[in-house]
């Protein structure tokens, strides 16, 4: 029989949360096991295929090549992540930043960070697709063809984004070190992930989750235990906040019409290109956006700095 154990205190004892599909890529049809360790009060995947990560990233992955078509949600979202960019950039002194995008892709997030402020003079990429290589070069940024675990360089940033990024990592702990060890004094680090303490989470938690993003989701958080984690990793905690979960809403529903029979269910094509899903993370994204002020939504932001800075 499999062991079972918390991927980050190594407890024995989990409780059984959910079992979950791939319902965006169809990377696999198998089932997965989601665990929750009561003491670190954070959900895990079984099995955690770390060592699958190109069969579970398929070519066509969002993060990989944004989207080509400019649609008003897609415009939307560069002017909220510019806006946030402007807020992060102006908490940072000096005359030049340096930024890193951890899972960046082709770096079109450093291109928004880049418009925001001038004074990010250099930019890098960490990731794993060869694909986006060359499109993030061309546009200027470094390119480590790796994951954060494996990154060697002798510089540090001013700016570390990891957006959506912790939750696919099988030890959160050792990338928070990692990022602890490449920021600057005075730096800030920028992490966005799921929250499983939401309502979408519970509506759709034995339906296979959008939140799951399963097998691509190794561990989550709540609010408590994500800053828990990160202040053990000798991290500030500078803000928290919870921010729209409109990708988790559509996935789950795109599936629930799937079940249905009322969308496509032969072609198997990942949920990013479903005709609905633009109209889907627009109303879901207003719902969140009108909850926000009482309400805890299934995407949550924290900015950290140096704990002694």
């Amino acid at each position: 029989m499999i062991e079972v154990r918390c991927p980050i205190c190594a407890a024995q004892s989990p409780s059984h949360f959910a079992t979950a599909y791939d319902i965006e890529y169809f990377t696999t049809p198998e089932p997965f096991s989601f665990y929750r360790c009561g003491d670190c009060d954070i959900l895990f995947i079984h099995p955690m295929l770390s060592d699958q990560l190109r069969s579970i990233y398929p070519s066509n992955y969002y993060s990989f090549k944004p989207s080509e078509k400019d649609s008003l949600a897609l415009k939307v979202k560069r002017f909220l992540d510019g806006r946030t960019f402007r807020s992060l950039t102006k908490q940072i002194k000096g005359d030049a930043i340096a930024a890193l995008d951890v899972g960046g892709g082709s770096g079109w997030l450093l291109d928004g960070l880049k418009a925001a402020d001038p004074r990010v003079e250099y930019t890098a990429v960490v990731d794993i697709d060869p694909g986006a290589q060359a499109p993030a070069r061309a546009s200027g940024h470094e390119y480590h063809l790796t994951t954060i675990e494996e990154l060697k360089t002798d510089r540090q940033f001013d700016l570390i984004l990891m957006l959506n990024l912790i939750e696919h990592v099988p030890d959160p702990t050792a990338i928070l070190e990692k990022a602890k060890a490449l920021l600057r004094p005075g730096g800030l680090i920028w992490i966005k992930t799921p929250n499983f303490d939401a309502l979408d989470a519970r509506i759709f938690k034995n339906r296979s989750w959008g939140g799951f993003h399963t097998p691509r989701h190794f561990v989550l958080f709540t609010r408590q235990s994500l800053i828990r984690r990160c202040e053990a990793a000798g991290f500030k905690v500078q803000d928290f906040r919870y921010t729209q979960g409109a990708p988790f809403w559509t996935v789950s529903a795109i599936n629930e019409l799937r079940r249905l029979g009322l969308t496509d269910v032969s072609s198997q094509k990942p949920s990013l290109a479903n005709r609905l899903t633009p109209f889907f993370h627009l109303a879901f994204a207003a719902f969140d956006f009108l909850r926000m002020p009482f309400s805890k939504t299934s995407q949550m932001s924290i900015y950290l700095t140096l704990l002694d800075t």
